[in-house]
């Protein structure tokens, strides 16, 4: 007698791999997560870290230059920061922390320092409501052409999330790595 087997697969939802990918980068012991809406509830961002221990997480108010420049002294002192900028919009704000000094103090110190940065950064939900041009910008391809050792990864299918985000943790090429979710993807895909 033969017997029919039939195979599942199982194909986890974009916010799935999302909460995946920041379970494995929780469980590595030099990883802290940086941002609004980290340890205390207020983005779609925030329920992607439900499980992450308490003391990995690092509330920080709107002062997103400073967020970024903590991140960068953090990676320089051998953590691993997640900085977490809800919208591209406000990531915009630390610009010159990432284009002047992270994209190029491995350059301005003859390679003395080449800190690592994961920046997880979101297009804005636009459905069901748009929240107006302020949060829905996606300014991967502008900052393509001006940093040369910053990689931006744009999440747009729920399978390239896991590997991206332990791309950018386990790289060894130094680059720090700008990560970008689609908000709208959350509870679509």
């Amino acid at each position: 007698m033969l017997v029919q087997v039939r195979e599942f697969s199982f194909k986890m939802t974009y916010f799935e791999e999302l909460k995946k990918s920041m379970d494995y980068l929780s469980n590595k012991q030099d990883t802290i997560f940086i941002g609004q809406a980290v340890e205390y509830a207020g983005t779609a961002m925030t329920n992607t870290l439900i499980d992450v221990q308490s003391e990995k997480l690092m509330e920080f108010p709107v002062c997103e230059e400073f967020q970024m420049g903590t991140s960068i002294g953090m990676a320089m002192n051998g953590f691993v920061p997640i900085s977490i900028y809800p919208r591209w919009n406000f990531l915009v704000l630390s610009l010159n922390q990432i284009l002047n000094h992270l994209d190029k103090i491995i350059d301005i110190s003859n390679g003395g320092y080449n800190p690592k940065v994961i920046i997880r950064t979101s297009v804005g939900s636009e459905r069901p409501l748009h929240p107006q041009d302020q949060h829905v910008g996606d300014f991967s391809d502008a900052f393509r052409l001006m940093l040369k050792n910053i990689e931006v990864i744009q999440l747009k299918e729920p399978e390239d999330i896991y590997a991206s985000y332990k791309k950018a943790y386990e790289r060894e090429d130094g680059k720090s790595t700008i990560l970008v979710e689609y908000g709208d993807f959350y509870n679509e895909k």
